[in-house]
């Protein structure tokens, strides 16, 4: 039998990550604390700054899992020494990076990452949010289907969002830009041209009503990867489930390590 675990969220990460629509939508897998089961076994919390000593308090005080929504750019060696020598699973749940549609599209670009010429990305938020933060949620969902980018460059910065530029690992030019504008839908787009098609790839925001999209183009014509009906929170939830089940633990802490140094040496 399943076991199903009791969970607990600051508002902040309610109100960000959805976190009683996820759970409920997974009923037999989480549900909330009560006054039967006052001591919560998940913990979820905003990645506002100072999340990494949020989460090692949550450790501390006896959680088994961790939900971390939209983190922004920390140092998480500590954090992972906690969590590894508690046995406590720590997941992020990103704005777009945690998309279930990125694994596929993962392994259609780099399945034509050797004969790429340029990727193109664009990623939009409502005015008024965080310039740096979208720049992290941007470059996090880009990463995850690409891997490393070289020679990472900010190339324009304000207000109003940002360009920056890049290599592929073939030595490819990326094209970042980030724009804080009503006129748009929220969401990325990446786009992956090859001498012979490429992919593209579009990811709206996790609370939007439809999923992820992504096209691969070759001789053979466009084809629509299978559509993944599925929100980032719902799938970062899921995920956590089957690493309390198997008592696993994601690599999502050093990947996010590495999207921080990133980030830090941006010239």
């Amino acid at each position: 039998m399943s076991t199903q675990y009791t969970v607990t969220a600051t508002p902040r990460a309610e109100e960000s990550g959805a976190v009683a629509l996820a759970v409920a939508s997974l009923p037999a897998s989480f549900g909330p604390a009560s006054e039967a089961t006052p001591t919560p076994q998940i913990s979820a919390i905003e990645g506002a700054p100072g999340w990494t000593n949020e989460a090692i308090k949550a450790i501390d005080g006896g959680a088994l899992g961790i939900v971390v929504v939209n983190p922004v750019p920390e140092r998480t060696a500590a954090l992972l020494d906690a969590a590894e020598t508690a046995g406590v699973v720590v997941v992020l749940d990103q704005r777009w990076a945690a998309n279930p549609a990125l694994v596929p599209a993962e392994d259609a670009v780099r399945s034509v990452a050797g004969r790429a010429a340029m990727l193109d990305t664009v990623a939009t938020a409502p005015v008024g949010s965080d310039p740096a933060r979208l720049l992290t949620e941007h470059l996090a969902a880009v990463v995850r289907v690409t891997g490393q980018l070289n020679a990472l460059r900010v190339l324009r910065r304000g207000t109003h969002g940002y360009t920056m530029s890049g290599r592929l690992a073939n030595g490819a030019p990326v094209s970042f830009q980030g724009l804080l504008s009503n006129a748009r839908p929220a969401g990325v787009e990446v786009r992956l041209y090859t001498d012979d098609g490429g992919v593209s790839i579009a990811v709206p925001e996790p609370l939007a009503a439809w999923p992820a999209e992504v096209r691969a183009t070759g001789p053979q014509g466009e084809i629509l990867l299978p559509t993944l009906y599925e929100s980032a929170h719902r799938a970062t939830w899921r995920r956590l489930k089957e690493h309390l089940d198997a008592e696993t633990f994601p690599s999502d802490l050093a990947g996010f390590a590495r999207l921080t140094e990133s980030i830090a040496h941006l010239s």
